[in-house]
């Protein structure tokens, strides 16, 4: 898979063009602890190579280099000892299929030669200071030697808009990784479901999540992204991720949470009753909120402009701003107004794949980009009534719903990776009511004086 990539970004490169990526390094996360490592996606992309300090060069037609070399940490028995095995060049290249692999330390010494011989090079300045420097040192002590008939590379040109819609193009062994973190990540919510009750913490929840994404050999510490586990009026903050208050009866809790497969991210959205049973109002917000969501689920088909999942939900969740006596007037005097944003707050999809987020952009020729198979994109409506906003009616205060699923455009009706998470009323009320292993607790803790 990694080295169609390189293919595919090879294909749109010239003769006489170099390509230089940097990776990832290490962060400290306090005195001589690491943050767990994760590896730069798009470096990801091209090498499949999840050490630090690694770096890519892709060359072609210039003379005496080959088409890629990874540079990678050589082999060090002491090192490896104290903080874990690594490829080094020999084994970048048997297992993980380059043509050519040195040890990192070469770097400069190759790249400096290639740029001499290159016409153009390619590089995202701005995002590695180190790669940076070393570019604006080696193009000035080019530029010195043009006597001696050395010239530096005509121009500099950006990677990223490549890469990104190469990343935005999902492959089908692209598409099995997201499939598996969605499924992983479906069991986790559903576990989370079940589980819950009043006095849960949001914490406990969280675990739950994470102990299933790493059960289930989701990369680096499980998750595409910090958990948010927020009961009650804490769902009105779109990102909590504190996760620290109890789940209490008559609440309901939002879950947004993922996990990451091979470095491919699941984002999932529910919202569930803590007591198992939704209230009244709960469910007639919830209802809305659903309706919206899945109208624009619909819409996820090759040919729709990208935009058009949200125009579609947020029309539906404006019908329901009205019905819930949240705003007056018409449909279309309130999307004229756009007093709506104040409940809706967000966009309703954006990319995933390497990243939550992902890469890739969402207009071309100042029109919204059309869908095409092998995208995959969320679907997220929500509607937040903060606690303390007196323009709600007191029963939907504090009440936040937002559901999400991730969607694959395909030649005919949209693939939902997610349809495994219950989203209806009946069907999360039934997942609330499955028996599901005791949360562990400890009735007395002893603290040593």
């Amino acid at each position: 898979m990694f080295a169609s990539h390189r293919r595919a970004f090879l294909d749109h490169m010239e003769d006489g063009d170099l390509a230089l990526f940097q990776g990832a390094h290490l962060m400290v996360r306090n005195h001589d602890v690491d943050f767990p490592f994760r590896q730069q996606s798009e470096f990801w992309y091209l090498t499949g190579c999840n050490e630090p300090e690694a770096a890519l060069i892709l060359a072609k037609g210039i003379e005496d280099m080959p088409s890629e070399i990874l540079f990678v940490l050589p082999r060090d028995p002491e090192r490896e000892t104290w903080v874990g095995r690594r490829l080094g060049p020999e084994g970048a290249m048997e297992k993980l299929g380059f043509v050519s692999a040195r040890n990192h330390e070469e770097f400069s010494e190759v790249a400096g030669a290639a740029l001499a011989k290159a016409k153009r090079v390619w590089a995202r300045l701005g995002d590695h200071e180190e790669l940076d420097g070393f570019l604006l040192r080696s193009l000035a002590e080019l530029r010195k030697k043009g006597r001696m008939g050395i010239s530096p590379p005509s121009s500099i040109l950006d990677p990223g808009p490549v890469l990104d819609d190469l990343r935005l193009h999902k492959s089908a062994t692209e598409l099995e990784h997201m499939r598996r973190a969605a499924a992983v990540s479906a069991e986790a919510h559903l576990l989370a479901m079940a589980l819950c009750q009043p006095g849960t913490m949001e914490y406990e929840l969280e675990a739950v999540l994470h102990y299933t994404f790493r059960r289930h050999g989701c990369n680096d510490a499980g998750w595409a992204y910090p958990s948010i586990v927020a009961s009650g009026a804490n769902a009105c903050i779109l990102h909590y991720t504190e996760n620290n208050q109890k789940c209490s009866d008559g609440e309901l809790v939002l879950i947004d949470a993922g996990g990451e497969y091979q470095h491919y991210a699941a984002d999932i959205t529910r919202c569930f009753p803590v007591n198992g049973k939704f209230l009244p109002a709960q469910r007639r917000v919830y209802e809305w909120v659903l309706k919206a969501q899945e109208a624009a689920v619909d819409t996820v088909r090759a040919g729709n402009p990208f935009h058009q999942t949200h125009e579609v939900a947020t029309r539906i969740l404006c019908e329901g701003l009205l019905d819930l006596g949240v705003l007056q007037g018409s449909v279309d005097e309130v999307m004229s107004a756009q007093s709506f944003k104040r409940y809706t707050i967000h966009n309703t999809s954006h990319w995933l794949g390497l990243d939550v987020h992902d890469c890739g952009a969402y207009y071309q020729q100042m029109e919204s980009r059309a869908l095409e198979p092998g995208m995959v994109l969320t679907v997220e409506p929500g509607l937040y009534f903060a606690p303390d906003d007196t323009s709600v009616p007191e029963e939907f205060r504090g009440i936040g719903i937002r559901i999400e699923d991730d969607v694959v455009v395909t030649g005919g009706h949209p693939e939902v990776l997610t349809a495994a998470t219950p989203k209806s009323v009946e069907a999360i009320e039934d997942a609330c009511a499955q028996s599901a292993p005791a949360l562990p607790c400890l009735d007395s803790l002893e603290v040593a004086s």
